[in-house]
C-alpha cells in the first residue's frame, strides 16, 4: 500500500512538472527580473508551481528508493533468521543497480531543471537550456514511473511470498 501511495505522489508530481512547463511557455520574455523589474506575477506562479513539483518528485522518489531498500532488508533478515529460502533473498537485488541510477538521474534533471530556472530570472543562463532539461527532465520522469511501477509490484509479490512462507513456518 505505501509503494502505491508513493507513486500516486510521483505520477501527480509528474503531472505537476508538464503543467509547470506549460505554464513556463506562458510566461511573458524576458523576464521582468531580466528587464530590471521585479518578477511578473505569471513567473511567481512559474516558481512557486516548479518548487512543489521539484519537492514532491524528490519526495516520492526518494521515499521509493527507501522503501525498497528497507523492504529488502527485512526480506534479508527473515531469510537469514527464520531460514526461508534464500532465493528470495537473491530476488531483492535482482536489476535493482539499473532502476536506482534511472531514479537518481530523474531526481537530478528535476533539481537541474529548478536551479537553472531560478537563473534563468536572472539572465544568467540563456533560456534554451532550461527548456532543454525540462524536456530532458521529463522524458526520463515517464520511464521511470514506469519502472517503479513494476518494481514496486515486483517488490509487493515478494513480501506476499515472504509472508506466506512466515506463516507456514510451525509456531516457536
Amino acid at each position: 500500500m505505501m509503494g502505491r501511495a508513493l507513486l500516486i505522489v510521483g505520477a501527480l508530481a509528474t503531472l505537476g512538472l508538464a503543467a509547470t512547463g506549460v505554464l513556463g511557455y506562458l510566461v511573458p520574455w524576458p523576464p521582468a527580473a531580466e528587464a530590471g523589474g521585479a518578477v511578473s506575477d505569471e513567473m511567481s506562479t512559474h516558481i512557486l508551481i516548479g518548487l512543489g513539483t521539484c519537492l514532491l518528485l524528490l519526495f516520492s522518489h526518494c521515499w521509493i528508493l527507501i522503501y525498497l531498500l528497507g523492504t529488502g532488508r527485512a526480506v534479508r533478515q527473515a531469510v537469514r533468521e527464520r531460514g526461508l529460502e534464500t532465493a528470495l533473498a537473491g530476488r531483492t537485488r535482482r536489476s535493482r543497480m539499473a532502476f536506482y541510477v534511472l531514479v537518481v538521474l530523474a531526481m537530478g534533471l528535476s533539481l537541474a531543471v529548478f536551479i537553472v530556472g531560478a537563473s534563468l530570472t536572472t539572465g544568467s543562463v540563456p533560456g534554451w537550456v532550461h527548456g532543454v532539461l525540462f524536456y530532458a527532465a521529463l522524458a526520463v520522469q515517464l520511464p521511470t514511473l514506469a519502472i517503479e511501477r513494476r518494481v514496486l509490484d515486483a517488490n509487493e509479490g515478494l513480501m506476499a511470498e515472504v509472508d506466506r512462507q512466515l506463516e507456514a513456518l510451525p509456531a516457536a
